[in-house]
């Protein structure tokens, strides 16, 4: 039986694991299907419309995760048993209450969201008919309550029969405002104090207690890392800019990190060739697109960093040669030292920490388009020019302010997932604005016109482009940060490429695990030698790795509640990662909600199966 004391925030998350451990072997699976996603919200309770799922899950989603499932059930709410019969009222002419089937199957399949005569016949192999070949509604609506209400119960008969799966607390959001994260008392130098029990010393937020079942704050198995962070403009180290910088060779390069809606966030990589032996200075920094200096683009906050690997034949093992982990005076994030003459990959990073997801709006959104009332022509509204403005700023990689075939490819790989040969180009610069065989601005924006011609008007798979590259229906880029990178080499000329590497995203998750390790310090979690939680701390980020050692896969709590002034690129504050046997998996990274504040990161790591 359930604990009549648990608290209402509890209950709804206890019926979340339980709906979701009812089609799935853990909390940590993801949903990889539509078909899933129904299955799943069913176990919870609801009766989702194919316009619910296609709200949930559009054409580029590719997983959903149990936080992204808990936060479709607190807006979807299960339909009230009074409301399903008024609708049933309605169509109740004599108000006998009953209805026939004829006129059901009319309203199903003719009405509103229609549906299939397939769907119409499961509902009607719920409902029981009299000689007259009509039912009773009211019956047929406590049939239907019953149901949802007999498929949560056995949920959570069945989580309450596993002790473990008891103990998994997910889906805790962590609040990340400024004035709930008030910054704790001044710290002159930055400390670092770990401990290896939960509740001696740490800082609490307040003296009520945790909202958590008592088996989420206690553990046997916990190790606790506990560090004070100054605030950065009390920071000292700076990296100074060295003499050779203005006489030296330099290339550059721009780029973009975007956050997909499954919360992983993707960017370019770039090939770097060092013809000779050198002292090499690496920067990357968010790009501003705004010409108003006073007003900078709102991801100018956004943390960037480079991680310079070897490209040897087996990329995924490539070594570590480079992080760019101090700031400059500009508050660049920079890296300098010597590379040996050689080839080497340049992998962006950013932990997402300050990328906020935006929601999906229904909205028609900004218009795009219009029709000139004198010629009758369509043409770019004010609003949609200076977005493609801003895209193509974005894709002209080398500055330029032309669009070579690569670089369009590259954007059309982003937003379609294909790539234009040569004769497409060809006919592109036949008919579009043109210089030295690449595309202007002006001939990108003639480009996306014709679209809109081609479609008379129709704007949808121009929205989609809009979304690929980071924009909201207000026309905002809010998905994404534009971020430009600056190699400087003291006796020779770097020569910078952007690719798209298929093994990016296992280079750069390598490449982060192995810096973070060697760097770092590693404890490992009391009473578990095998399992070892590496902590790294840099200039303005608190990286962690948790390293399973043993033969078993293991499942580790997460716990920030008591850090101070924090977010978390789990943008959770209560979270559980799985390591698989003899592997390694990053954990997080915490940076300051406020810099200007000084913050403490307070984690305890627990084993829970």
């Amino acid at each position: 039986m359930l604990k009549s004391h648990r608290s209402e925030e509890e209950n709804f998350y206890l019926n979340c694991r339980a709906a979701y451990l009812s089609v799935f072997k853990s909390s940590l699976s993801n949903i990889t299907s539509k078909e899933q996603l129904c299955h799943v919200l069913q176990q919870a309770g609801r009766n989702p419309s194919q316009k619910l799922l296609n709200k949930y899950w559009t054409p580029r989603t590719k997983r959903l995760n149990f936080d992204d499932f808990c936060e479709i059930l607190q807006k979807e709410k299960p339909t009230e048993h009074d409301e399903l019969l008024r609708v049933f009222k309605k169509l109740d002419n004599n108000g006998d209450g009953y209805i026939s089937l004829s006129e059901l199957r009319k309203v199903l399949t003719t009405m509103g969201e229609k549906m299939n005569n397939e769907e119409v016949n499961e509902i009607f192999s719920l409902i029981k008919t009299n000689k007259d070949a009509q039912f009773d509604y009211t019956e047929f609506c406590r049939t239907l309550e019953s149901t949802a209400e007999q498929c949560k119960t056995a949920a959570l008969e069945k989580l309450e029969a596993d002790a473990k799966l008891r103990r998994q607390n997910f889906g805790n959001q962590s609040d990340r405002s400024p004035k709930s994260s008030a910054a704790p008392p001044a710290a002159s130098q930055q400390e670092s104090l770990q401990k290896q029990e939960p509740d001696a010393g740490l800082p609490r937020r307040d003296s009520r207690s945790s909202s958590r079942p008592s088996s989420a704050r206690s553990r046997r198995s916990s190790t606790c890392t506990a560090i004070a962070m100054a605030a950065s403009n009390s920071r000292s180290a700076k990296l100074m800019e060295p003499k050779f910088l203005q006489e030296s060779h330099h290339s550059h390069m721009k780029g973009c990190f975007f956050l997909e809606e499954d919360g992983t966030i993707v960017s370019l990589q770039y090939r770097l060739h060092v013809p000779q032996t050198t002292t090499v200075y690496l920067t990357i920094q968010p790009l501003n697109l705004n010409q108003n200096q006073d007003k900078p683009s709102p991801w100018m906050s956004v943390d960037t960093a480079l991680l310079g690997v070897t490209a040897g034949e087996g990329k995924e093992d490539s070594n570590v040669v480079c992080v760019t982990e101090l700031r400059d005076k500009e508050q660049k994030f920079v890296w300098k030292g010597e590379l040996s003459e050689g080839t080497y990959y340049l992998l962006p990073f950013s932990t997402g920490c300050r990328l906020v997801p935006s929601r999906k709006s229904e909205a028609p959104g900004t218009e795009l388009v219009f029709r000139n009332q004198d010629s009758g022509e369509l043409e770019l509204t004010k609003e949609f020019r200076s977005a493609l403005s801003d895209i193509f700023e974005v894709i002209d990689l080398d500055g330029n302010g032309l669009l070579s075939l690569e670089e369009y490819n590259l954007f059309e790989e982003r937003t379609s997932g294909e790539k234009c040969d040569e004769d497409a180009w060809a006919v592109c610069r036949e008919n579009f604005d043109t210089k030295k065989n690449m595309l202007t601005r002006q001939g990108f924006m003639e480009l996306n016109l014709m679209e809109a011609n081609d479609r008379e008007g129709d704007t949808r798979d121009l929205w989609i482009t809009l979304e690929a590259m980071g924009f909201n229906r207000a026309l905002e880029m809010v998905g994404a940060c534009p971020f430009i990178i600056d190699v400087y080499c003291e006796n020779v000329k770097p020569i910078l490429q952007a690719v798209n590497l298929e093994s990016g995203a296992k280079m750069l998750s390598t490449a982060l695990q192995r810096s973070i390790v060697s760097r770092g310090e590693g404890r490992p979690v009391k009473g578990h030698d095998g399992v070892t939680v590496y902590t790294c701390r840099g200039d303005s980020r608190i990286s962690s790795v948790i390293a399973n050692k043993t033969n078993q896969k293991v499942v580790v709590q997460v716990n920030n509640e008591q850090s101070k002034n924090c977010g978390s690129s789990r943008r959770m504050s209560v979270f559980a990662v799985e390591v698989p046997a003899r592997a390694k998996i990053v954990c997080q990274h915490v940076m300051p909600i406020n810099e200007k504040q000084e913050w403490i990161y307070s984690c305890v790591e627990s084993i829970i199966s």
